[in-house]
This record gives C-alpha cells, sequence and structure tokens, in this order.
C-alpha cells in the first residue's frame, strides 16, 4: 500500500507557510514591515529560536529582507514585473498608455465580476469603506489623499476577486501609474473632468457590488476607464492646441 509515516512539522516551517500565504494573498504588502521579533513570537505562539528559522529562510529565498536597525520589511516582489528598460519605454511612448487603460479595462472589468460574485461580506464593506473616505475626501485632482484613495478602491475591488495572480500583476501595474509612468492622474483630471462625474462613476461601480451584481459591476468598472480614456485624449488634444495657438502667436508677434 503506497502509505508512508507523517513526519512531524518544524514549528519554524509553519511559521514560513503562515507568511508565504500573507505575501500570496495581498495581505502583507511589498516594503511593510513585520512586528518586532518578540511581538511576531508572541503572536505565532513560537519560540523566538523558531522564528529566526523562519525568517532566515524567507530571507534566503527574498521573500523578506532586513534593515539595519529598522527590522524585517516585506521584499519588494513586485518590482521584478517589468524590466527598467521597459518601464522607460513605457514613459517614452503614448501608445503604452492607451494599451495600459485597455489592460487595466478588462482585467479590472472582470475583478469587479468576480468581486460581485465571491467577494465576502468583508470584502464589500471594505470597498464601502474606501467610497465613503472618497466622499469625504474630495477632488482627486488637488488632493493627494483623495487620490490615493481612488488608487484603494480599485485595489480592494481587485483583492476581493480573490485571484492572488490578479491581485499581484495588477498591484505591480498600479505601482507603475502611482509614479507617473503612464500618465499624471492629477494633471489629466484637473482640466476635463470633475469632482461629480468622477464620483458619480465610482458610485455606480460601489452600487452594483454591494448588490452583488456581477454584470453590472464589470459594466461599470469599464464605462470608467472607458472615460478615463477620453479624458486622456482630450487632455493631448487640448495640450496640442495650446502648443499651436502659442506657435502661431510668436509667428505673428515676430512678423512686428
Amino acid at each position: 500500500m503506497p502509505f508512508q509515516k507523517v513526519q512531524p512539522e518544524k514549528l519554524s516551517a509553519s511559521v514560513v507557510r503562515q507568511i508565504e500565504q500573507l505575501i500570496l494573498r495581498g495581505i502583507l504588502s511589498p516594503g511593510e514591515r513585520l512586528p518586532s521579533e518578540r511581538e511576531l513570537a508572541e503572536r505565532l505562539g513560537v519560540s523566538r529560536p523558531s522564528l529566526r528559522d523562519a525568517i532566515a529562510e524567507l530571507q534566503e529565498v527574498g521573500l523578506l529582507e532586513s534593515k539595519a536597525g529598522s527590522g524585517v520589511f516585506v521584499a519588494d516582489v513586485l518590482g521584478s514585473a517589468f524590466s527598467p528598460a521597459l518601464i522607460r519605454l513605457f514613459a517614452r511612448h503614448d501608445e503604452a498608455v492607451f494599451d495600459y487603460l485597455s489592460f487595466r479595462r478588462d482585467m479590472e472589468g472582470l475583478a469587479a465580476e468576480r468581486a460581485a460574485k465571491f467577494g465576502s461580506d468583508a470584502d464589500l464593506k471594505l470597498i464601502q469603506t474606501i467610497f465613503d473616505k472618497m466622499v469625504a475626501a474630495g477632488d482627486p485632482s488637488v488632493s493627494d489623499a483623495a487620490a490615493s484613495l481612488d488608487a484603494q478602491f480599485h485595489s480592494a475591488i481587485m483583492d476581493a476577486s480573490h485571484n492572488v495572480v490578479m491581485l499581484h500583476m495588477m498591484r505591480s501595474m498600479f505601482d507603475l501609474l502611482h509614479e507617473g509612468v503612464f500618465y499624471n492622474r492629477r494633471i489629466m483630471f484637473s482640466r476635463h473632468t470633475t469632482f461629480e462625474v468622477l464620483l458619480g462613476q465610482h458610485s455606480a461601480i460601489n452600487a452594483a457590488l454591494q448588490a452583488r451584481d456581477p454584470a453590472a459591476a464589470r459594466a461599470a468598472v469599464e464605462a470608467h476607464l472607458d472615460y478615463v480614456k477620453q479624458s486622456l485624449i482630450d487632455h493631448q488634444r487640448a495640450e496640442r492646441n495650446a502648443e499651436i495657438a502659442q506657435q502661431r502667436l510668436e509667428h505673428e508677434s515676430a512678423k512686428r
């Protein structure tokens, strides 16, 4: 018979598995500091030597990193999603912006559909909480806090889809957006949209999710990102027109 004796598992192996799951599920994020050794050992119910063994193993495989005098942190596991050369290429070409928005439209639409189907009550409560904060924070074109909440809202939907591959892939994409690789959203929204329009779109997304309506949730996300794309097109056209007008003015002035 194909049976083997069950081997007792080391405590450190259990710790490794638990921390791996927290990173995999996006609960522990890149750059997040772990509790102190003493506190973490108490929370996990293991000895400090067992915890050290687990942390050493996770450091060896690149999931954790130690910073002298600061503690132990989750490593930047998303950093390898795109090479620096490709990131620079994205930043220099407009077509990458529109491909990025198309990709987000497809992935976030699917995530919203999944979140409406599979999201837990806690997931939907978190999304509602972030949306309420968005309402209170005001216009994302003038408020860093509001812009951050906008990103958190979309990330929370991704988390609620409960697909870990999608979660980590899209977090890496959001990081590039936050760094301004694709476009500066504050500049883009400052001229061609209003807080009320954006809030209405996010309200529609939230309402569909809270109603657990997958089709409506996906449609609302797709409509929002279609609007973002058109706003960007309008902004680029306005910038180009302003540049042409300035050239004409300078040329006419030079004639005098």
